[in-house]
């Protein structure tokens, strides 16, 4: 990932979400909490709304009604334009209004996300033909049969293009909204929104773990001490021999343990967790790469920019300059959570 140069203007990006009856509401939440919640140290970077087709009440699926006053001529304004679930069940068709106001915002260069099944709106307005796609992983198949041109992964807790985003169930949409801030502004801001949210700022792993199983069977142990161990380590070095020897398992079963809960390696998952702290460190402090380096456990500033380089495509220096100044802005890479 190379990030672009950062914007000067203290304009706040717009987010707009498109609101469908019945609307789900916790994605909704979900994103209304990241971009419209109270910017960390008074800094407002976001301006959220919504829309609906009509404006007026409009039926969540929780049982209440909520009031929006604008139409869709308000997504002609957003910056990002979200689709944050859809409710009605299968076999129901996309408003054809809807669709062509999401396809004509995407056509002037806003960014398109779909939240949870907000991924059919995107389908159906053709903007996930040949592209991966998250989704619920219970409705992973209905999005597949209906639009047979989107490579539907039903793994993944989310998926960037850059132009679009969709993302999987649930609280997946908050791991998405984050990764979007994190592309936007910044690791340090994202961190900083999460602990307001008291939610992790980046989950590993993929949404199987969380579908229902064939057969019921044991709950594998969890991994939530050790990484908490972990995190409080990043400067010292851990191999896979200490992680097991804490864990009370053998290094096998407890890189099995990591395969089948976070869907990565053990030394995977810990060299994510530096590659995150050298992002805030690079961003929130003028320290030197070689003293960034050593408190992340990285050893030299060579091995630093080498993993850095591995995983951003972009250097530390390059990485500083974009993300120190506010309003920084990042291309975004296809990913998956």
């Amino acid at each position: 990932m190379t990030p672009s140069p950062p914007s000067r203007s203290r304009t706040p990006h717009r987010v707009v979400a498109l609101v469908l009856p019945p609307q789900p509401a916790f994605p909704l939440a979900s994103a209304s909490e990241v971009f419209g919640g109270p910017g960390p140290a008074g800094t407002e970077r976001y301006a959220f709304g919504i829309c609906a087709e009509r404006p007026g009440p409009v039926g969540t699926g929780a049982g209440y009604d909520m009031l929006v006053a604008s139409g869709l001529d308000a997504l002609e304004r957003a910056d990002t334009v979200l689709v944050p679930g859809w409710g009605p069940p299968a076999g129901h068709e996309v408003p054809p209004a809807a669709v062509a106001a999401v396809r004509r915002a995407h056509a002037r260069g806003a960014r398109v996300v779909g939240l949870c099944a907000g991924s059919f709106v995107l389908a159906a307005a053709g903007l996930l033909d040949g592209r991966r796609a998250a989704t619920h992983w219970a409705r992973a198949a209905e999005l597949a049969s209906r639009f047979p041109r989107v490579r539907v992964d039903p793994a993944v807790l989310y998926v960037d293009h850059g132009d679009v985003a969709t993302s999987a169930g649930g609280a997946a949409a908050v791991d998405l909204c984050l990764h979007l801030v994190s592309a936007d502004q910044g690791a340090a801001h994202a961190t900083r929104i999460a602990r307001r949210m008291v939610t992790p700022p980046h989950r590993e792993g993929c949404q199987l773990q969380y579908a229902e199983p064939p057969a019921a069977g044991p709950v594998a142990d969890s991994l939530a001490p050790l990484l908490d161990w972990l995190g409080e380590r990043l400067d010292q070095p851990v191999a896979v021999a200490d992680m097991a020897a804490r864990a009370r398992v053998s290094p096998r079963t407890l890189t099995r343990r990591f395969t089948e809960q976070l869907g990565i390696s053990p030394g995977r998952w810990l060299l994510d967790r530096r590659i995150a702290a050298t992002r805030a460190l690079l961003e929130e402090t003028d320290l030197p790469v070689e003293t960034i380096a050593h408190r992340v456990g990285l050893s030299s500033a060579v091995n630093l920019r080498r993993r850095f380089h591995e995983a951003l495509r972009t250097t530390p220096a390059a990485y500083r300059r974009a993300f120190r100044a506010e309003g920084a802005g990042a291309g975004r890479p296809e990913t998956g959570g």
